[in-house]
């Protein structure tokens, strides 16, 4: 048997100077849904979260609180394993820069780095913002603040350096090599742009604190954060073990998934960092936007910075699933709305699809005895084919085809489609009417109610990625064994060999998406 395609996909580790928030969710569920489609489609996946430990940011916060940071960093780690619990996250490893592995992958890198001739010593002058633990050259500076609003610092102090620089024409023909490694498209100008109007040698270790990993040979210096987070996707399958298993299998990595805000850092820096020590850069890095709320942009100064508990335990867990992918195209901005929200549950989740279920599989239960009807001998009329054709995807859309979808993050796209086989099954109810056809021909009633059985098959499936809760839910009510649900049905079990078989026993139908009050 041919070994199984590998796909590796990671989160950025996240920053612990604070609690999670909703865009640690929006990221992470991003990557959960294309990790279970990947899962469900055969393929063999590693997914990659974490945590982000070291930097001046995260020691300034630790005194704030009165605590180590090693205190510090342990307790606030742990609110990010929990975010994978509250949010469904099915996360393969969860990695921390304090991780005696981690620091051994990033001191290897920059080791290699190093002997190929990439890192220098010299002194650093200029301005540096805490809050992003980035350095801005004069240029990029607004109003005298980073382009990120926050307050710099001028910083002088030795330094290593990274031979930057000397990788611009590299970088560039790696990006017109690989048109997709940057997505969206819309973002990739950008960092083409930024690569074009020069690149200065970067500063990467400080001395001026302590708490980082030790610079190998010098350890009055620390890593610069950034070199040691970004270490963090190879450390976590092996390296400097370029022989270990999750290595060899794994990389390069897939996806990085991050936010826009952080794109500079892995589509330039990172790269970068892997061809001077000749390892192979990553498929590509896709860039998310950033969340409002209610209008305005989310801050603990405004007061509205939003937990994903908070969703969860008042809408629901599938419901907020849904919601984060479904509300904005995948890598645009968007605003969070309670309201919006809950019209979209009400609308899409409760009224749509949820209906479509309830009533579908309560007409089976009530006329025939809770089992599959049958529609074999009954002729499918024009209605029939069409509604089919739409249910079953995979008779217009090869698999590869759906991939390529995932893969571009176009989850807006698929669930609106999902969406549409639901409306498209709620009309073709309506139009068959099978109360109506029970009193003239019970078999076409039959016909009907399986059909209807049938698309909400696939439409259960389909959904898995998004929401696994509320697809396994759906399919033990149509006779899946429960674990074998909960463990999720593959993909390629949309083909119509896999349809229900008549008399399969129904469990009776439980409400899926109760209505929220507005």
């Amino acid at each position: 048997m041919a070994p199984m395609e590998s796909f590796y996909i990671t989160t950025p580790i996240y920053y612990v100077n604070d609690r999670p928030h909703i865009g640690h969710a929006y990221t992470s569920v991003a990557c959960d849904v294309l990790a279970r489609f990947m899962r469900l489609s055969g393929r063999e996946v590693k997914f990659l979260t974490g945590t982000d430990e070291h930097g001046q940011k995260v020691e300034k916060s630790a005194a704030a609180a009165g605590e180590a940071p090693k205190a510090f960093v342990d307790r606030v780690s742990q609110h990010f394993r929990d975010l994978t619990i509250t949010m469904n996250i099915s996360n393969d490893d969860f990695i921390r820069t304090t991780d005696p592995r981690h620091i051994k992958g990033a001191q290897g890198l920059w080791k290699k780095m190093q002997e190929n001739g990439h890192i220098y010593l010299g002194s650093y002058a200029g301005w540096y913002a805490v809050r992003d633990e980035a350095f801005y050259q004069e240029s990029e500076l607004v109003d005298g603040k980073a382009p990120t609003g926050a307050e710099v610092e001028w910083v002088e102090e030795p330094s290593y350096f990274f031979k930057l620089s000397a990788f611009a024409d590299k970088l560039l023909a790696f990006y017109e090599a690989h048109p997709d490694f940057i997505m969206p498209q819309s973002r990739r100008n950008e960092v083409v742009s930024f690569v074009k109007g020069g690149l200065k040698d970067l500063s990467i270790s400080r001395t001026t604190f302590k708490w980082g990993i030790p610079v190998p040979g010098d350890e009055k210096h620390i890593m610069y954060v950034w070199l040691d987070a970004l270490a963090n996707y190879l450390s976590a399958v092996g390296y400097p073990d370029e022989n270990a298993p999750e290595y060899k299998k794994f990389w390069p990595a897939n996806l990085h998934m991050v936010g826009k805000d952080i794109l500079r850092f892995h589509a330039v820096y990172w790269p970068a960092f892997l061809m001077a020590a000749d390892l192979p850069c990553a498929k590509r890095v896709f860039a998310h936007g950033w969340w409002t709320i209610e209008g305005e942009k989310m801050s603990k100064s405004l007061g509205n910075v939003i937990a994903p508990a908070d969703l969860v335990a008042q809408y629901g867990l599938d419901q907020t699933r849904y919601f984060l992918m479904r509300e904005v195209p995948f890598g645009n901005d968007g605003n969070f709305s309670r309201d919006r929200m809950a019209s979209v549950i009400n609308s899409e989740l409760a009224n749509t699809i949820g209906n479509l279920v309830q009533r579908s599989l309560s007409m089976i239960h009530k006329n025939c005895d809770g089992l599959v009807p049958d529609a074999q001998g009954v002729a499918r009329d024009e209605l029939d084919l069409a509604f089919l054709a739409k249910a079953q995807v995979t008779d217009k859309a090869t698999p590869r085809e759906v991939a390529t979808r995932y893969y571009d993050c176009r989850f807006h796209d698929i669930l609106a489609d999902i969406l549409s086989i639901a409306s498209e099954a709620n009309i073709y109810i309506d139009t068959k009417a099978p109360w109506k056809q029970k009193k003239l021909d019970e078999k076409l009633m039959q016909a009907t109610l399986y059909h209807l059985a049938e698309a909400i098959r696939c439409i259960a499936i389909m959904l898995q990625p998004f929401m696994p809760g509320a697809a396994a839910k759906i399919l033990v009510t149509l006779g899946y064994d429960e674990s074998r649900a909960k463990a999720g049905i593959p993909f390629a079990e949309l083909a119509p060999e896999y349809a229900l078989k008549p008399g399969t026993k129904l469990l009776p139908p439980e409400p899926l998406f109760p209505k929220i009050e507005v």
